[in-house]
């Protein structure tokens, strides 16, 4: 559902975002979501706020731990420990804050 939104989103832009860079999006996106959903609590938000020259992709959840950690990524056949090293590589920059209403974005 995230990436369906997501491309929505960027398919509503004028001028249009590149192919590739709309890829990016939708990738940052879906491991955001994805680990949203895995360790914070099973539900989150997405918001997505187009600026000049840049994409803002916020995924808010309700979980009161701390923000997620870098860990090595399972290279013997897992799908773990990916996501962050992912998003940081194709972000500009990337934040964990806590929100006033509790939870994550």
């Amino acid at each position: 559902m995230a990436r369906e939104s997501a491309r929505e989103f960027l398919e509503g832009l004028v001028p249009a975002l590149a192919a590739e860079a709309a890829d990016t999006v939708v990738l940052v996106v879906s491991e955001l979501a994805t680990n949203t959903l895995r360790h914070g609590g099973g539900t989150c938000a997405l918001g997505l706020t187009a600026h000049p020259g840049s994409i803002e992709v916020a995924v808010h959840d309700p979980s009161p731990q701390a923000p997620p950690r870098m860990r090595a990524p399972d290279l013997n056949g897992g799908t773990r420990g990916f996501g962050l090293p992912t998003v940081n590589r194709l972000a500009r920059a990337t934040a964990v804050t806590r929100r006033a209403s509790g939870g994550r974005r």
